[in-house]
């Protein structure tokens, strides 16, 4: 049975079932029920009715507490009072569920701005992708202000469309790091907007005013406005990276980014440049000379957790190498364990990967490594629903926490900080490791602080 089908079958069932057990509930108590009965059904894998068949009363409060108690059984433990995020359940279209079919890139439109259709961008799109018609637009704002709010259905055709445009401000900006987590005083360059490839977890799914990849025709105006930037903003530490609402290098062999980049940051020695990526596209940063203040970091999961759920991009043991061929090269490599995620068997898989990492790179050509856990915001967990029907990383652990995310209790969190930092510690203790949206308190509880400060 169709991923979408089976679980609009789990969903009716349960609505039956609450109907005729919770007469006398009023609608946001029956939908609290529905929603755990339906939660529970697919993470177990067994009939709405199997979930039933295990209570024996017919008052909410005691329904809720036994539901919560079997949905959440690591957090209900350690504390009763759980934030739990009980949305109506709902089964989208199929227009709604992503397509996973088509790995290679393979834009049919490319929109440009008026003022960059002589660009040498637009020049390579055309010689790359001859069958993609181009069209010229006056610019990204007036034709998203034209066309209907975009859906989540626009968003699967998003690798249809590139947009070029002239970006000339708004490149700069903190970390925008979660309310109450402790900064680690990153700064963002923002450098296009969209990703070809399609991770479950992603944010970018949440943003419905990007009609396709957007992409700056050059990086002049990032050269001009850095200065005044940096002066004001400068520390001892002064970190700054693209790949916050794109993957910094999946098109570089297109947009030549990063050559001009690391030509440029040659003449900041005080300040890092980090591009972070899941692709092994790093042809252009192996001829380009750089003056060592350049970090090229990869995100690292299990095998498993990438087939399943960072579709189109390298594999883990693809992304291993690439950092090999870029530390070869004089560069810094970085290295993200986040999202970590928890499921049965994370200690041996995630333990498998630092030991490999060690093994391939030595810790004097790490740059950092961050530990961040399964988070995202409410509004995600109904797109991730929809466009992955068949996900099982929603089955986790995930309540509201202390910036109202949906994450992992703060008992299964400190378990995996804790794991990490001393698989870590087991091959070298001096390379800088930071949490990433964590409260000062679970900085405290591991007993370590920020490296940048």
């Amino acid at each position: 049975m169709p991923n979408q089908q089976k679980s609009a079958s789990i969903l009716n069932k349960t609505n039956s079932l609450v109907k005729a057990r919770c007469k006398n509930f009023g609608p946001n108590k029956k939908q609290e029920i529905s929603r755990l009965i339906f939660e529970i059904a697919k993470r177990e894998n067994i009939p709405p009715s199997g979930v039933a068949a295990s209570l024996d009363s017919d008052d909410f409060h005691d329904l809720k507490a036994s539901l919560l108690k079997r949905r959440f059984p690591i957090a209900y433990a350690w504390q009763k009072n759980i934030r739990a995020y009980l949305a109506k359940p709902q089964i989208s279209s199929n227009r709604d569920k992503a397509d996973l079919r088509r790995k290679n890139f393979m834009p049919k439109r490319v929109f440009a701005e008026s003022a960059v259709k002589e660009s040498a961008l637009l020049r390579r799109l055309r010689q790359k992708f001859p069958q993609a018609k181009v069209h010229y637009i006056d610019s990204l704002k007036a034709y998203i202000q034209s066309r209907p709010r975009f859906t989540t259905a626009d968003y699967n055709l998003r690798r249809d469309r590139i947009f070029i445009t002239r970006q000339q401000h708004d490149f700069f900006k903190k970390c925008p790091c979660t309310k109450n987590a402790l900064s680690c005083g990153y700064h963002v360059f923002n450098l296009g907007f969209g990703c070809i490839f399609d991770c479950s977890y992603c944010y970018l799914q949440e943003y419905s005013n990007a009609p396709g990849i957007i992409l700056p025709a050059d990086t002049g105006a990032f050269f001009r406005d850095f200065p005044s930037y940096y002066r004001k903003n400068s520390t001892r530490n002064f970190r700054i990276g693209s790949g916050e609402f794109s993957d910094s290098l999946m098109l570089d062999d297109l947009s030549e980014y990063s050559p001009a980049i690391v030509d440029f940051m040659r003449g900041w020695r005080d300040a890092v440049f980090e591009f972070k990526t899941k692709s092994t596209n790093i042809a252009n940063l192996l001829k380009a000379k750089h003056g060592g203040n350049i970090v090229v970091s990869w995100s690292l999961n299990p095998q498993g957790i990438i087939d399943k759920n960072e579709f189109f991009t390298a594999s883990l043991a693809e992304r291993l190498a690439a950092a090999v061929k870029i530390v070869s090269c004089g560069y810094r490599a970085g290295f993200h364990f986040d999202p970590i995620f928890y499921f049965s068997g994370w200690r041996k898989q995630y333990l498998a990967i630092v030991d490999s990492l060690f093994d391939k790179i030595k810790a004097k050509d790490i740059a950092w490594i961050s530990l961040g856990t399964f988070r995202f915001s409410r509004g995600l967990k109904s797109v991730i629903e929809a466009r992955f029907p068949d996900n099982r990383i929603l089955d986790g652990e995930l309540i509201l926490g202390y910036d109202n995310k949906l994450r992992y209790p703060d008992r299964i969190r400190l378990e995996i900080y804790d794991f990490m930092i001393k698989a870590l510690s087991r091959h070298c203790r001096k390379i800088p490791l930071y949490l990433c949206m964590e409260d000062i308190s679970m900085w405290r509880e591991l007993g370590i602080s920020s490296p940048f400060y």
